[in-house]
């Protein structure tokens, strides 16, 4: 799943596609908003929260997420696709640019007034410009016995992180992702390190995982090999829910918890 660094680059790229330009074609093929017309309306801006983005005009905000496989590209007015047609959930024409969303995981339209609804539930922005790190450390605090490598994806405490970097940043702080949030060593030194970890593949692309996919190749620090282990929530008679997905560390630098 495309995680909040992913989101924060693709916004950037609608943005210089799209904002300050009028709309003349606007094709949701979504059922529920398939009757949609926003030609004439101009985009004010575009903007990511974790991994929601957000296209505005003056009326409306285009809220999208991508999930497992959404992607958004932008093509000259009359290019080719280089999807294929029949996975476009959403295309935005102006004049010279197309931007079209395919397999997209969510496409709502929202009054502009209510856009924080898609956000109300979700922790600090990792990447926005009010990030607050005392309200990241508050959230993760209340669930003190959950193990950090899951609090970390749990979008509640703080929006933007995902299977991706919940491995880095443990491997970085040296925590088993199973150690419970209580008994992580330096807490606020990890948020600080999620939050800078997530800003440098923002900013400076691409990211080169330290331990994520590396399995059986040797950690970077002590060249012990890197280990796969699922880390995840499981359902009534061991049914793996989808939040069970592997997490990588090196079983040297990043010991079990007691």
């Amino acid at each position: 799943m495309p995680e909040g660094d992913t989101v924060f680059l693709t916004a950037s790229r609608l943005r210089l596609a799209l904002d300050g330009k009028t709309l003349i074609r606007s094709d949701f093929r979504v059922p529920r908003y398939a009757t949609v017309d926003l030609r004439g309306q101009r985009v004010e801006s575009i903007g990511s929260y974790g991994k929601h983005l957000f296209i505005r005009t003056p009326e409306v905000s285009i809220h999208t997420h991508l999930k497992m496989e959404g992607e958004w590209r932008t093509y000259c007015a009359g290019e080719r696709w280089t999807r294929p047609r029949v996975t476009a959930r959403l295309v935005l024409g102006t004049d010279d640019t197309e931007a079209v969303g395919f397999s997209l995981g969510t496409v709502e339209v929202l009054r502009r007034a209510d856009e924080h609804t898609a956000t109300d539930h979700l922790g600090p922005d990792l990447l926005g410009a009010n990030w607050d790190v005392t309200e990241a450390m508050r959230r993760l605090t209340q669930h003190s016995a959950q193990p950090i490598g899951l609090a970390l994806i749990d979008q509640r405490n703080l929006a933007g992180i995902g299977n991706i970097y919940r491995s880095e940043i443990c491997f970085l702080r040296r925590v088993h992702p199973a150690t419970p949030v209580a008994d992580v060593p330096d807490l606020l030194a990890l948020v600080n390190e999620a939050h800078r970890v997530l800003t440098k593949a923002a900013t400076e692309p691409p990211w080169r995982p330290l331990a994520y996919g590396r399995t059986r190749r040797p950690c970077q620090r002590c060249g012990t090999p890197i280990v796969v282990h699922l880390l995840g929530e499981t359902a009534p008679a061991d049914r793996i829910t989808q939040r069970e997905r592997g997490i990588y560390f090196c079983p040297r630098c990043q010991p079990p918890p007691a």
